[in-house]
């Protein structure tokens, strides 16, 4: 069974929110509002009421990166203190740890943005093909809805976004 994928535009963000609402009742059955993606050329405060609580994963390379550079700074600053003419003097430490403690907390802080910064843009999509399925109007004044599902939800998913006035539905077959 081949999967499609679906772009539908609407007028309005009602009409829109509409469709999803029938996403959501269950109207076709087999498809759910996770396979729905939503684009728009301005926010909207009400989207997570329609399309629901979506996963957010960029906190944690945030506390990967937090972690790595905790490690990272005491291990590199450790081992450059240890291997640098190590003259024990009496009473001094050959690895002082609270200096090393500022400069781990400047390691956190600095490998924590860095793949914050980084995993943003990967998880954005910025570097991932872009579809065949775009609409420049959605830059303009319109609000997509975009559905990857299977062959046999396409004409059940059309007829409902005909009830919802649809303006236009553009479509991809992918496998």
């Amino acid at each position: 069974m081949s999967k499609h994928r679906l772009l539908a535009l609407f007028s309005d963000f009602e009409e829109a929110h509409a469709a999803i609402a029938d996403i959501r009742r269950n109207v076709v059955p087999g498809v759910t509002v996770d396979d729905v993606t939503m684009k728009s050329p301005i926010e909207h405060p009400d989207v997570e009421e329609v399309l629901g609580e979506r996963p957010v994963h960029i906190q944690k390379f945030t506390l990967f990166g937090a972690i790595f550079g905790v490690t990272f700074g005491f291990l590199f600053l450790a081992g450059a203190q240890a291997t640098f003419l190590v003259q024990p003097q009496g009473g001094k430490a050959v690895i002082p740890l609270p200096s090393n403690f500022v400069l781990m907390y400047e390691m956190l802080i600095f490998f924590a943005v860095w793949l914050t910064f980084f995993s943003f843009l990967f998880l954005s999509g910025l570097f991932k093909k872009r579809s065949a399925l775009y609409s420049e109007k959605v830059s303009l004044d319109q609000v997509a809805i975009m559905l990857e599902l299977n062959e046999a939800h396409t004409d059940p998913i059309k007829d409902l976004f005909q009830k919802h006035k649809v303006l236009e539905i553009r479509e991809e077959v992918i496998k």
